[in-house]
């Protein structure tokens, strides 16, 4: 099929042409929900090692369409040549109606929805499609033994700073830490937030709960599907390429990405709430020790000892719901 085709198909979570070209070239292939594909190689003979598992997710917020593109993109280079596929690989489509409607969401953020406490939230879509995924999440890194790996593939609201970013919960064992260090700087990965936070995203449920070496991938501002200048992508395109052509991990450049590490999480308390900064205040800009961050009726966050970089400011989340991260420069 064209490009054009497949970036509609995935689009609509269609993966009807994908599953029967897979199938036919020898893999187990299972569509367990809509928008979800798990292509999984015939059992291993004894003594031969276990494949890489992938699991690439696009589509978690409805209006992030330029990782749709990418991934829509190498399913389809694949597509010719299936035998080329070296490991084990599920693509999640997230929020679909979102994604019709050209929306974020229908009720509530699907990336807070990766967790058993969703209190008053439990009766949204997005739980019930977040329970669906994760049963799917759940079958598939279950299998068995094997490296596993996960890149939750955003993009931004804002502008950046660094075009390309990723958020890695800390976790991850030290071992695959370093090894997603130097993979994402290699793909293009401008930067790397460590995040010691708990929080309810896909990519530190599938850290946590499975061991997973995961982080959710920033690529660029939110656009139109099909209208995305995926230029600015091609490096990360080509290092995911490569990862599923070849089964390994290895970096795809020698180079490494700024190290950051969150300092502080800011959460919106109160309908009070407010930040200290307009929006268009890019990722990553530097505030100094001792300013204004943000305020509510309960209180002030202000910047610490050190220059602290503002991400993901978001001043209209739900209350109780992180508006920002603050973080310092580690390397």
């Amino acid at each position: 099929m064209s490009d054009l085709d497949a970036v509609k198909a995935l689009a609509e979570a269609d993966f009807s042409d994908v599953a029967d070209r897979f199938s036919k070239a020898g893999f187990a292939v299972q569509l367990p929900a809509k928008g979800i594909l798990q292509i999984v190689s015939r059992a291993p003979e004894q003594g031969q090692q276990r494949r890489l598992r992938l699991l690439l997710s696009v589509g978690v917020h409805g209006d992030e369409t330029a990782p749709i593109e990418v991934v829509a993109h190498l399913l389809n280079a694949l597509f010719k040549t299936p035998q080329d596929l070296q490991t084990d690989l599920m693509v999640v489509v997230g929020n679909l109606d979102a994604i019709v409607q050209g929306k974020r969401f229908i009720d509530a953020d699907l990336n807070r929805m990766f967790t058993d406490e969703r209190g008053a939230l439990q009766a949204t879509a997005e739980a019930a499609r977040a329970d669906i995924i994760m049963r799917a999440t759940a079958a598939f890194f279950g299998a068995g033994g094997g490296e596993k790996w996960h890149l939750d593939l955003h993009t931004a609201i804002r502008k950046s700073h660094y075009p390309t970013f990723a958020v890695v919960p800390a976790v991850i064992a030290s071992r695959g830490r370093q090894a997603l260090m130097a993979w994402l700087g290699g793909a293009g990965i401008g930067a790397m937030i460590l995040n010691s936070q708990l929080a309810p995203t896909y990519s530190a449920y599938t850290a946590t709960k499975f061991g997973a070496v995961a982080c959710t991938a920033e690529l660029g501002q939110i656009g139109v599907l099909g209208q995305n200048d995926l230029n600015q992508f091609a490096v990360t395109a080509a290092a995911i390429d490569a990862m599923l052509r070849s089964g390994a991990t290895l970096a795809f450049r020698r180079v490494l990405p700024h190290v950051f590490e969150v300092e502080q999480e800011i959460v919106k308390r109160s309908d009070d709430f407010s930040m200290s900064f307009d929006r268009s205040t890019e990722n990553f800009t530097p505030l100094q020790p001792g300013a204004e961050i943000a305020r509510d009726s309960t209180g002030t966050y202000v910047v610490g000892a050190a220059t602290e970089y503002v991400v993901f400011p978001n001043p209209d989340v739900r209350v109780g719901q992180r508006a920002g991260l603050m973080v310092v420069r580690r390397l």
